[in-house]
């Protein structure tokens, strides 16, 4: 008995160390995919050190105000091998990258740095384009040709250099990376532009933070971070296919967004409703709310009106909804002015001949302001207004060619601001109630579209097209900005970059007390 004891006691220690060690090994893949899944932050789905830098760095995301912390260290980005600390998403495809970056405090080395990078892949040698500021103000474009290259050196080629800069914006277009930025309020200037780096069409894109010197940590903030998916220039919304859509909240004074609603359809257009507490959109034809700190949308009852397009008003005294909504069989896609309450029901017709797109009401609750076009399908779209209970329009502009969109009445009752081509561009403009007295408030190299009035009535929000947009277009998928405005006049300020452009602030959006408005932007398909 003894001489079989032995082997089949060894065997049952062979078999424990079987089961202990297979028992291990599922704990360290169990913690080791946990450790993984719980790198996710904010709309990054990893971040990890790169390159493995003596200090371990870190990442952290704000949800109240949608910043990230970075923290981190490494000897630097550049000769033929990086160190530093990544945030970052797959993506492929075109995209633009925008956001706000400031290192913390004085820090250790003036070549600290912090942007946008894109990267081959995650090995400490990969090719890479990289966007990014230095403590000491340098801002370059920067990379890596080809997998263990040494970098490009900032004096080569293209590259041009801003200090004091705070918006980093990368573009990738095909083959070539654009890079631009501002400073806050100012327009994104282009400094940067290169195609020498051939990066697969699947990439890493992130943010970064690099210490430049291997036992010190830095850290820094990046906010308002957007990742883009583009489509071409060529393409067309209406008829190519249509991109995922978010509702922002901005705060117009420091300049910081909130995303709070997404869907991978089209909606459009927010109102602020009364309460100040939820917006109102149309999507698929129908009308919306939605709270603004976010959830679930609710239907909002708009009777036998069920095309509406985004053009939608609140009256002054926040009672009623006046709707453009389309009648198959008519001008100009059919386009008609309609109300009802606010609260829902069957709504009244108030506009009988099409095309006609609804932008604002009058102070006393009881006239409309609306673009249309009349006589002819080539006729210009001019200016009219009309009282909600009958009677005939009375027309305000009188354009023979081009476009005047965008009517909206100021709170106080003297004026309607609008948009028009009158001067050549597309440019914001004022007149009186009666159409008298119009004057040009923009003369800028921009197409300014919708000037949406504050409710105190001291500010201009408004949408602004590059001029190699035709003048009297607005067309979706585009790099726009939202700009502000005093009413007394004054140089507009930027207060957001955004992809995005038919749909995104066609309809009045600022919040009851004149410290918010809401826009939509859009993006492809997250990667």
């Amino acid at each position: 008995m003894q001489s079989l004891q032995k082997p089949i006691i060894r065997s049952l220690h062979t078999i424990n160390r079987i089961f202990i060690f297979t028992f291990l090994a599922g704990c360290i893949i169990f913690f080791n995919s946990n450790a993984n899944a719980q790198n996710k932050v904010g709309i990054f789905a990893n971040h990890a050190d790169v390159g493995n830098p003596k200090l371990s760095g870190d990442a952290s995301y704000n949800n109240e105000n949608e910043s990230y912390h970075l923290k981190g260290a490494g000897y630097n980005i550049w000769f033929g091998r990086d160190e530093f600390h990544y945030a970052y998403n797959k993506i492929k495809g075109n995209f633009i990258l925008t956001g706000n970056f400031k290192t913390n405090g004085v820090g250790n080395d003036p070549h600290r740095k912090i942007g946008w990078m894109v990267r081959a892949n995650n090995s400490d040698d990969a090719a890479h384009m990289t966007a990014t500021v230095h403590a000491d103000g340098l801002t370059a474009l920067q990379w890596r040709t080809m997998k263990g290259a040494h970098m490009r050196d900032p004096q080569d080629e293209i590259f041009s250099k801003k200090t004091g800069v705070e918006i980093i914006q990368l573009e990738r277009n095909g083959k070539e990376f654009i890079m631009r930025v501002a400073n806050p309020g100012e327009p994104l200037q282009e400094i940067g532009r290169t195609s020498v780096v051939d990066l697969p069409d699947e990439v890493l894109a992130g943010i970064f933070i690099c210490s430049h010197n291997p036992e010190m940590f830095e850290e820094g903030e990046a906010w308002n971070v957007r990742i883009e998916n583009t489509v071409p220039e060529t393409y067309n919304g209406y008829t190519d296919g249509i991109l995922s859509s978010k509702m922002e909240i901005l705060n117009v004074f420091d300049g910081k967004r909130k995303v709070v609603y997404e869907d991978k359809g089209r909606f459009e257009a927010p109102n602020w409703m009364p309460d100040g507490n939820h917006l109102l959109f149309n999507q698929g034809g129908k009308i919306y709310t939605v709270p603004v700190s976010g959830g679930t949308a609710t239907l909002l009852n708009t009777g036998n009106a069920i095309k509406n397009n985004n053009d939608h008003v609140i009256s002054f005294d926040g009672k009623t909804l006046g709707i453009s909504s389309h009648r198959d069989g008519m001008a100009g896609g059919g386009s008609t002015i309609y109300y009802l309450p606010l609260t829902g029901g069957e709504p009244k017709l108030i506009t009988d001949s099409t095309p006609s797109y609804l932008h604002g009401w009058t102070k006393d609750n009881k006239e409309v302001v609306y673009t249309a076009q009349r006589l002819s399908k080539s006729a210009a779209y001019n200016i009219f207004k009309k009282s909600i209970n009958g009677g005939a329009e009375v027309q305000l502009t009188y354009l023979t060619k081009g476009l005047a969109d965008g009517p909206e009445c100021s709170p106080d009752g003297k004026f309607i601001y609008y948009n028009s081509t009158l001067s050549g561009t597309m440019q914001l403009w004022r007149m009186k109630m009666d159409g008298t007295e119009q004057t040009q408030l923009t003369f800028d190299e921009y197409n300014n579209w919708f000037a949406h009035v504050s409710p105190d009535n001291k500010w201009i929000a408004f949408l602004s097209f590059p001029n190699t947009i035709d003048a009297a277009d607005h067309p979706f998928y585009k790099r726009v900005m939202l700009r502000l405005m005093p009413v007394s006049g004054g140089a507009p300020k930027v207060i957001a970059y955004l992809y995005g452009g038919q749909g995104t602030i066609n309809t009045p959006s600022w919040s009851p007390d004149s410290k918010f408005i809401s826009f939509v932007s859009n993006s492809g398909p997250s990667q």
